[in-house]
């Protein structure tokens, strides 16, 4: 016998925006958990990491996707088209501008793309999200809401306008009721406390990918890539009886295109990567709940963003 409640929703919901519009940490305000890497730099997402909402009424299934950008590589071309499948495939579509920045060319360029997926067979609901609003004070929020409101006359109109705070929780609530309000009806799509789908491999490359990216040069974040070679345990560090877990042993390589990115990744004498090691390494125990030895390789792909070859073997 179901236990969905009469009028359950559910469905998928899509966050897009340019580089470093806050949807990934609007992402894990939404879920109440970390789901999604946050860094202060662009182009940080490279996966659509899915983040899922649980309501009693409802189950929001959010789609985090890279930032729709004008690509100047191989690799910026099959972010780009990622997100235009994404857009395509969900209930409804949050696109989320910052509030301490003024509406730019890459947010005009995203409201073209998102008009042209309107114009087919897709009438995707778009709720425009106005992120970062605890940055600004209120007439600099209001004025900020009208100029949003035109732009939406670019894109076939907003289905709604949400400011948003993910770091203090401003109407982060609002926007959740929101978007559940496009969805369809519709029993859960995913079991109770399930917070993402994403494997293992991928979101322990993501936390590494992102302990990698703190503090590092405009060059790198677009040069780096990451890759989990395994996650075993390791024989004999386990004891059943006392209920102690195993330890597991990670490796992970660490791929960028030049040496001279390798030296900034490493650092003098390999400090800056044991920093990044002991960063991500509490990040990862804490996602699979167990001790973690964590070994970090870093190494050249000359390149790779312009090369179809390692694009597929880096996962791309």
């Amino acid at each position: 016998m179901s236990t969905t409640p009469p009028e359950h929703r559910s469905g998928f919901a899509c966050l897009v925006g340019r580089p470093n519009a806050g949807k990934s940490t609007l992402t894990n305000a939404l879920v109440g958990q970390k789901v999604a890497i946050t860094s202060g730099r662009p182009q940080t997402t490279r996966h659509t990491i899915r983040g899922i909402v649980h309501r009693a009424d409802a189950q929001l299934v959010l789609v985090d996707t890279p930032g729709l950008h004008r690509p100047r590589t191989l690799l910026g071309e099959r972010l780009n088209d990622l997100v235009r499948e994404t857009l395509t495939e969900v209930d409804v579509i949050a696109f989320c501008l910052p509030a301490d920045q003024k509406i730019g060319p890459g947010d005009r360029f995203i409201a073209n793309e998102l008009a042209e997926v309107r114009r087919g067979r897709h009438r995707t609901p778009v709720v425009a999200v106005v992120t970062k609003a605890d940055l600004v004070d209120r007439g600099t929020l209001a004025a900020h809401l009208l100029a949003v409101d035109r732009l939406g006359e670019q894109a076939g109109g907003w289905a709604d306008i949400v400011p948003v705070s993910a770091q203090d929780g401003y109407q982060v609530d609002v926007l959740t009721d929101v978007l559940v309000s496009h969805l369809p009806e519709g029993p859960e799509l995913y079991p109770g406390g399930e917070l993402t789908d994403e494997p293992e491999a991928v979101m322990v490359a993501e936390l590494v990918r992102e302990a990698a990216l703190e503090g590092v040069r405009d060059e790198l974040p677009h040069s780096l890539a990451v890759q989990v070679e395994e996650i075993v345990p390791r024989e004999g560090s386990g004891d059943e009886a006392s209920g102690r877990p195993p330890l597991l042993d990670v490796r992970v390589n660490l791929f960028v295109e030049r040496d001279s990115q390798k030296a900034i990744v490493i650092g003098r004498g390999g400090s800056r990567l044991r920093d990044v090691g002991t960063r991500a390494r509490r990040g990862i125990e804490a996602l699979l709940g167990t001790r973690v030895y964590l070994d970090l390789h870093v190494k050249v792909a000359k390149d790779w963003q312009r090369d179809p070859k390692q694009l597929h073997r880096l996962g791309f």
